[in-house]
């Protein structure tokens, strides 16, 4: 019996601001939405795909996103273009701690979820 591989992660936005994070999402991130098996739809929020693995964009009101560690790191293959496009768009850029063989750094979503952009160095 052996894990094979990671099949989604979910973040959380509040209720009511889905139409504002498929903006984030899929014009600006440029994630595709796909659509939620019928028997989710009811619980508000909306799935993603991204290579071989989903983002499942639950709803959630009284959380502190702030307040957490917790993230997405998004694999790019060019940090520079992501940095220079999200910093025209007003998102605040933060940078990270260094990792040997890797560039990266840090911003929030328009919901305070931490989000990394990551590239391998060549």
């Amino acid at each position: 019996m052996t894990i094979i591989g990671v099949h989604h992660v979910q973040i959380t936005i509040p209720k009511g601001t889905e139409q504002e994070a498929k903006n984030f999402y899929c014009e600006v991130l440029e994630l595709t939405e796909i659509e939620k098996p019928l028997s989710l739809q009811g619980r508000g929020g909306f799935w993603l795909t991204l290579g071989n693995m989903d983002v499942h964009v639950g709803t959630e009101d009284g959380f502190d996103r702030y307040s957490t560690k917790s993230h997405l790191a998004y694999q790019v293959d060019s940090m520079i273009v992501w940095k220079n496009k999200l910093s025209k768009l007003g998102v605040k850029i933060a940078d990270s701690i260094a990792i040997e063989g890797y560039e990266r750094f840090e911003f929030r979503d328009p919901f305070g979820n931490r989000v990394e952009i990551i590239e391998r160095k060549k």
